[in-house]
């Protein structure tokens, strides 16, 4: 069990690290109170090993429980669990400055200047700083450059980084554009099979439905301009960070073409390798719903 300890100063990217050490697959804790380190150790063990990777955050938010660090270290070590320190530093000027962006309080002055406060932090987390096995120095780092160093250090030989979870889905501008949306792609330039008496009442699931909304060249020449842009935007969108990307695909109602065209998308981009769910918001709600917003 690979089991880490990260610490470091009050806005030097704590919170980044142990939301990338999730992507990694980490049962993350953040602020768990030093002396309960060796029972919570205990019992991720007894679970069979499902849980082989843990990362906690200690910090000073833990107050007078955290002068119990050291000591419930020691503990863990003597029950055999091996553990590692990751310590976030930055330097005053970045802080001070970070601190005054965000106008939050240092938790050790907070009725003074934060300086003070990240003074006494520095102060107080020597000794931790001296025996972390990796320090990293955010000072000058951008949050891509901070998750790519987390995935150095602590990603498994061999692991692939969390994957881009893709959701391609059907709506009709009638009922409102999703709240979620990543991107949005209006199809109501192509024609609607509802005026087509024997496909008004079928779906964009349908055969018949699809034939005909994939019978005009316009769609298929869609289909291919926005899948060379989903090419492009996808690597940089992870090399970013993100990790979800909702494509809403929509037309009047959001039963027949936004769904033929959206069933079509996911299938091109499930061959190109990629995670796909696909969802039909308002594939039903054109039969019986006289409209209205919708989420």
């Amino acid at each position: 069990m690979r089991f880490v300890i990260v610490t470091g100063l009050s806005g030097a990217g704590k919170t980044q690290a142990i939301r990338n050490l999730e992507d990694l697959g980490y049962f993350c804790v953040d602020n768990l109170p030093p002396t309960l380190i060796p029972r919570f150790a205990e019992s991720c063990m007894q679970v069979d090993g499902k849980i082989d990777r843990i990362a906690i955050v200690i910090d000073i938010r833990g107050g007078e429980f955290f002068d119990d660090l050291f000591s419930s270290l020691e503990a863990l070590k003597k029950s055999g669990y091996n553990y590692e320190i990751l310590f976030l530093d930055a330097n005053d000027e970045v802080l001070v400055k970070r601190y005054k962006e965000s106008r939050r309080k240092h938790p050790l002055s907070p009725q003074g200047r934060v300086l003070k406060g990240i003074k006494m932090e520095r102060a107080k987390l020597k000794e931790v700083k001296e025996r972390a096995d990796n320090i990293i120095d955010t000072s000058n780092m951008a949050t891509r450059e901070l998750r790519e160093k987390i995935s150095e250090i602590y990603q498994k030989e061999g692991q692939l980084e969390t994957k881009l979870m893709i959701t391609v889905l059907s709506f009709g501008f009638k009922y409102g554009i999703p709240v979620d949306s990543d991107l949005v792609f209006d199809v109501r330039f192509l024609p609607n099979p509802f005026y087509i008496q024997e496909l008004k009442h079928l779906s964009g699931e349908d055969e018949a439905v699809k034939s005909y909304v994939f019978s005009y060249e316009e769609t298929k020449v869609f289909i291919e301009k926005l899948l060379d842009m989903l090419r492009f935007l996808i690597p940089n969108y992870l090399s970013e960070g993100k990790r979800q990307l909702i494509i809403a695909i929509g037309c009047t109602g959001g039963r027949h073409r936004s769904v033929a065209i959206a069933r079509s998308l996911q299938s091109k981009l499930l061959e190109s390798g990629y995670e796909v769910n696909l969802e039909h918001r308002d594939i039903d709600e054109d039969v019986n719903n006289k409209g209205g917003k919708k989420l």
